[in-house]
């Protein structure tokens, strides 16, 4: 971060797939009708792809300008917000003055609790974080041997351990929240190991294979600036006073606590119970179901690029497709380009999947989610209604397949309602392999019309996303959290005060990205209000 200085930052600057990066600065100078002899220091800041006219598709800039002054004066000439004046600085925290009286604990160590951790740990607050499953090198031991056959880990799996969910995902950065706390969670990344591009892409994304390193690097950080991280530490209860939390249990022990940042993942199924039964206010929260739906790489490319797919400077190709009706919804969701379909299991006799991708995503085929939207009126009433609904779905997955295998179906077959999976040009990427399922014995009939109606609708926009050879695995149940922690404005429950629900999990966030904002959001609440011990 450059502080106190002034930077201006150029939108929309066009080049050519195969333009050199110093191309986009020379046109924002252009732009700004700026000689080059005032340029202290220029950069991309951003690139997207412009794919929409396959004829004429351009890469589509953010530059960002260093000159010897007049920044402000220049921006002014641009009213159509394409060129801003901004200052940076590194994120300042005004300490407050409120004694902690004990550590800050931590339970969950995915991007909420790592980087609420690592703020903490920074400003020298004592940090204890609990996580249930283990180490991301005994972690990735523990899922390629579920996948290569062997027994379930019901704590260490794709949902638990270090790193959380998104350790065996695409490691996707991207997010739809407006904070500046983004800039510095890819910051922190970039230092962490991940690639440098990921300051720069408009989509960055990490890799399974990166991202294990960088959730290794950021461990090894919080310790050295003299937190805690234990794992095979499960948070079991809480001890609530008079409105306020005085202590948990840990493993079956008891441990005082004052402040407990719960960031433990949309899957801990068990510690909502725990929650609920303490008294903490809960609510049910919509999320989505379906299937991944699996695709040969070179049919997205071509899709999606046209004569221009294979060119080297096009990335693999990726979509996010949607479509809605009244408040219904169906739409793609975590795309991963070159990437498996994984078994996600977290708890025995149920069936789970996600998508991953490793950095470079160079595998044949593509997969994302084509889920479903689903509320109340499809699981009832209820905090808990939703996750029963989940539960429910899983199992009956693991009834129809027989064992920890995916339901597959051919989209061919799936569109004409028949239960089939005559395969073709797709080799399923599922390391359990499939079992052919009728999904309408899986989902309700809503579900599975609206996925049909997505298939056959955005086959429209991607040409062969309808190929009767695509494949689905499913069941798809884990896209977000299935209820919501209350909290109100100091991050803390009503009805636990220091208790304060934060990422994913809580319902806060939808991702690695925003759920490591809220994670920050957290710690710099706490810092701006506590001075420490």
């Amino acid at each position: 971060m450059l502080g106190g200085i002034f930077l201006l930052i150029i939108n929309r600057i066009v080049t050519k797939p195969g333009e050199p990066e110093e191309a986009a600065v020379q046109k924002a100078l252009k732009k700004l009708r700026v000689p080059p002899s005032r340029l202290r220091e220029g950069y991309v800041s951003k690139t997207s792809l412009d794919a929409r006219r396959q004829e004429e598709m351009k890469l589509v800039h953010t530059v960002v300008l260093r000159l010897d002054g007049g920044e402000a004066e220049i921006a002014a000439r641009f009213p159509d917000g394409t060129v801003r004046c901004a200052e940076e600085y590194p994120l300042s925290i005004r300490r407050g003055t409120e004694k902690l009286g004990g550590p800050v604990v931590i339970a969950g160590f995915g991007p909420a609790g790592m980087f609420a951790a690592d703020l903490l740990a920074a400003h020298g607050v004592p940090v204890v974080v609990l996580e249930r499953g283990g180490p991301v090198e005994e972690r990735v031991r523990a899922v390629e041997g579920f996948w290569a056959g062997g027994d379930l880990d019901p704590a260490c799996n794709v949902q638990f351990g270090e790193g959380g969910a998104g350790t065996f995902s695409d490691g996707k950065l991207t997010t739809r929240i407006n904070d500046p706390l983004c800039a510095y969670v890819l910051e922190q990344f970039a230092a962490h190991g991940a690639p440098a591009e990921t300051l720069k892409k408009a989509r960055p994304h990490i890799g399974t294979d990166r991202l294990r390193e960088v959730v290794r690097s950021i461990r090894e950080g919080i310790r050295k600036k003299g937190g805690e991280v234990r794992f095979h530490a499960r948070l079991d209860g809480i001890s609530v006073k008079n409105g306020r939390l005085c202590g948990i249990t840990v493993n079956g022990e008891p441990m005082p606590c004052s402040h407990l940042i719960l960031a433990v993942g949309h899957s801990a199924r068990d510690t909502f119970r725990m929650l609920a039964q303490n008294g903490v206010l809960m609510a049910a929260k919509p999320f989505s179901v379906g299937a991944r739906i699996e695709h040969r790489q070179e049919w997205i490319d071509r899709g999606l690029y046209g004569k221009m797919a294979g060119h080297p400077a096009l990335p693999p190709g990726e979509y996010q497709l949607s479509h809605r009706v009244g408040e219904e919804a169906v739409y793609t969701f975590c795309m991963c380009p070159g990437g498996t379909v994984v078994p996600a299991a977290s708890a025995e006799g149920q069936v789970v999947t996600n998508g991953m991708s490793e950095y470079k995503r160079d595998g044949e085929n593509a997969n994302a989610a084509l889920v479903v939207s689903v509320g109340p009126a499809d699981f009832g009433d209820g905090v808990f209604a939703g996750m029963e609904f989940q539960q429910e779905l899983e199992s009956r997955a693991f009834a129809l397949s027989g064992g920890y295998r995916g339901c597959g179906a051919t989209v061919g077959d799936f569109l004409e309602g028949k239960k089939g999976l005559h395969l073709g040009r797709v080799r399923p990427s599922y390391a359990l392999g499939l079992v052919p399922v009728d999904f309408d014995a899986l989902y309700p009939s809503r579900i599975t019309g609206m996925m049909r109606d997505g298939i056959r609708l955005f086959d429209r926009k991607i040409r062969g996303f309808a190929s009767a050879d695509a494949v689905l695995t499913g069941p798809e149940t884990r896209t977000s959290s299935p209820v919501r922690i209350c909290r109100g404005e100091d991050f803390s429950s009503p009805s636990a005060r220091g208790l304060y629900p934060c990422g994913e999990g809580a319902g806060y966030a939808g991702g690695i990205m925003s759920a490591a904002v809220d994670g920050l959001r957290v710690a710099r609440w706490i810092l701006e209000n506590y001075a420490g011990n």
